[in-house]
């Protein structure tokens, strides 16, 4: 899989609630492999809020990125 096919995948916590879209990744320049996921928590049509998801927090990434946690919106 490609960074820009990542770039703007819908991320559901482990509830499969819909908390948002990958925004950015961070990842380690030497070896290549993804470090963090910066994911835009949707709150309103005003507002919204980036929150860092460590790779270790998420189970799987197919047609979304299923993660291992819950995410309030608050957070």
């Amino acid at each position: 899989m490609r960074i820009r096919e990542l770039l703007g995948m819908q991320v559901v916590d482990i509830d499969a609630k819909e908390i948002g879209k990958i925004e950015d990744v961070d990842f380690n320049e030497s070896t290549g492999q993804i470090n963090k996921i910066a994911i835009n928590l949707k709150k309103n049509i005003l507002s919204s809020n980036e929150v860092l998801i460590h790779y270790d927090n998420i189970k799987s990434i197919g047609d979304y990125v299923l993660l291992k946690i819950n995410i309030e919106p608050g957070e």
